[in-house]
């Protein structure tokens, strides 16, 4: 990779002062998220799911039986099917999938648990059309990825069918904020700061609701019995250890876990993978994974 290319990421990102209001971070992380577009042979199909909007896309070739289920970042708070649309449809390229990305409701509108609720009435939605558990992966990034683990822990919990895999990026599993490299990472990550953190997490969480509590907080639950996980993160972001120290209790929990740590990466770099070959790279590995387990 040549650093220029990274560089370009970090010049996007840092070229207009970062935004104050929630309408305002929300159409920043649109802009940048979209800035190129999706290729031109995927197909795209908004869904209800229940009074959930939710996008498929496909591209030819892809079986269209087996399906990518993502929850997009922006920590709880923005981010939208727009914002990840590039990341996800080549996610379903690469894996040969069908994928669905879901447009939960956000915070501080809508609090914990709804963009919870949400994801459960996704999947629950797909399984009464008929989609086979094991024919489904879930993914996510950041926030999206703490959904995703919070997802999965409920279904065990109810004793459901569980997805054939999960797929993590730049997870944000911890909103106590614990993690050593919120302070040693802090001035090379352009996006993710820990006064940032603590606003989302205050903006999410209704009165009562502790910061550690697993439904919010992954890095706190009860792992046993998930199923086969793909991990990756940047060693240049500040939640690098949110997703070490996950993978290391996963680990711990008997969970089959392949942890990746890519060099010089930033928060959730394969949004940018029409212009960063280690996006790209990274999109290939995920897919291999995806494919290997359902």
């Amino acid at each position: 990779m040549g650093q220029s290319e990274i560089d370009a990421v970090r010049a996007l990102l840092s070229s207009k002062p970062r935004p104050v209001g929630w309408a305002e971070r929300r159409q920043r992380l649109d802009e940048v998220g979209s800035i190129w577009p999706v290729a031109d042979d995927v197909g795209l199909d908004p869904v209800d799911l229940d009074g959930v909007p939710g996008e498929w896309s496909l591209v030819p070739g892809s079986d269209a039986s087996r399906l990518l289920l993502f929850f997009h970042g922006g920590g709880y708070c923005s981010g939208s099917i727009l914002s990840h649309r590039r990341m996800v449809t080549e996610a379903g390229r690469e894996a040969r999938v069908r994928t669905l990305t879901v447009g939960y409701r956000l915070a501080p509108e809508h609090p914990f648990p709804a963009a919870l609720n949400d994801a459960l009435t996704a999947w629950r939605s797909l399984r009464r059309h008929g989609i086979a558990a094991s024919h489904i992966a879930i993914g996510g990034d950041s926030a999206g990825a703490g959904l995703t683990v919070a997802l999965i822990t409920q279904l065990r919990d109810a004793l459901e069918e569980l997805p054939g895999c999960a797929w993590l990026v730049s997870p944000w599993t911890d909103l106590t904020m614990s993690g050593s490299t919120l302070v040693t990472k802090d001035a090379i990550d352009p996006l993710i700061h820990k006064g940032y953190l603590d606003e989302l997490a205050s903006a999410f969480l209704p009165g009562g609701i502790d910061r550690n509590d697993p439904r919010v907080s992954s890095l706190y639950a009860d792992l046993k019995g998930l199923p086969p996980t793909l991990i990756q993160v940047g060693s240049d972001e500040t939640l690098l250890e949110d997703a070490t120290r996950f993978a290391a209790a996963a680990g711990a929990a008997e969970v089959r876990v392949t942890l990746e740590i890519w060099p010089h990466m930033i928060h959730a770099w394969h949004l940018w993978n029409a212009r960063l070959a280690p996006g790209r790279t990274a999109l290939v590995s995920a897919g291999a994974f995806i494919r290997s387990h359902l």
